[in-house]
């Protein structure tokens, strides 16, 4: 029992550590947004991540994913870390950071919904009242911000389009962990990401020549930790530990961003705002309860070492279905 406390400690420090890197990223999205236009804070970031994956990847000799990986590689890495990151970035232009949170929390819920769907792991009753819950709170959110021009409103739906668009990226990898390994699939999903987002290059260069130094600084932090270190610290504390225990450590993301964003950025969501974020992620907890069904989208529950299956690849294949990424 002890050894096995020893085993767990690791894992939970991990996936502290990616706890508030993401949480962070909210933040930093926010106080860079100021400087840089969305298309360039996605690109900045992309291409910072992808040369500090590239490094690890080269350095550990990971090699190239097998041809059976690129299709999911390449969804994924349009979706999500291309059409997520932008339109998070727009939204986060006209809701402040801890909204944005609440609303693009409820991603696990649409990940299992499209699991139930193209992956066929069904549609439990609960997943279903699940998704009516937070998407009633995510309305709350929207009219409760909303403002004389509608800027709120569309930043509401902003995120729900990168909630959108991150869970169709990360259905969209699933497969692709079944042949290639976490760090293949992630750093050149990154690539993919920085590749989509090459139209914004010119903005980037003529934003960054004018930016302040904190500006810049934070498009780096946002591509060196949140993107490259968190998915690294997730997946070592996946292969550790139970899909389950790591995915509650998720309602934390928030809760985090809404202390980071009042400390950093004097922000706070007004009470309404955070009903109705509540009511967010009250509906990812009905979701996401005890149900083999209901479970199931998020992979193996125990993350066990077999001579088919290497740990990293096993743990991959859950590492993001419940995990709010920014």
């Amino acid at each position: 029992m002890t050894d096995k406390a020893g085993r767990q400690t690791p894992a939970l420090l991990a996936a502290g550590v990616t706890v508030l890197l993401w949480a962070s990223a909210f933040v930093s999205i926010r106080s860079a947004g100021g400087a840089y236009s969305p298309g360039a804070l996605a690109l900045g970031r992309m291409l910072t991540g992808t040369v500090v994956l590239g490094v690890v990847w080269a350095v550990r000799r990971a090699g190239w994913p097998p041809r059976a990986a690129w299709p999911g590689i390449a969804v994924a890495g349009v979706l999500w870390f291309g059409g997520y990151m932008v339109a998070l970035n727009a939204g986060e232009r006209r809701v402040d950071a801890g909204t944005a949170a609440l609303v693009v929390n409820i991603g696990p819920v649409l990940i299992a919904l499209l699991g139930g769907w193209l992956l066929r792991e069904g549609l439990p009753g609960r997943l279903v009242a699940g998704i009516a819950v937070s998407f009633a709170g995510a309305a709350v959110v929207g009219w409760s911000t909303s403002g004389h021009d509608g800027s709120s409103v569309l930043g509401v739906v902003l995120c729900l389009l990168a909630a959108v668009t991150y869970a169709a990226g990360v259905v969209a990898q699933k497969p692709a962990l079944r042949h290639a390994s976490a760090l293949q699939v992630t750093t050149f999903g990154c690539a993919v990401g920085a590749a989509v987002c090459l139209p914004f290059a010119g903005q980037l260069v003529s934003e960054a020549a004018d930016a302040p130094l904190t500006a810049t600084l934070n498009v780096v932090y946002l591509g060196v930790f949140p993107t490259a270190l968190a998915f690294t610290t997730w997946a070592y504390a996946l292969a550790r530990t139970t899909a389950g225990r790591l995915g509650a450590t998720t309602y934390l993301v928030p809760a985090l961003v809404v202390l980071m964003a009042w400390v950093a950025l004097g922000e706070v969501p007004g009470l309404l705002a955070l009903g109705g974020g509540m009511l967010c992620l009250l509906g990812v907890a009905v979701s996401r309860g005890r149900s083999g069904q209901a479970t199931a989208v998020s992979g193996p529950t125990p993350v066990t070492r077999t001579a088919a299956a290497p740990a990293s690849s096993e743990a991959a294949r859950s590492t993001s279905a419940s995990m709010p990424q920014s």
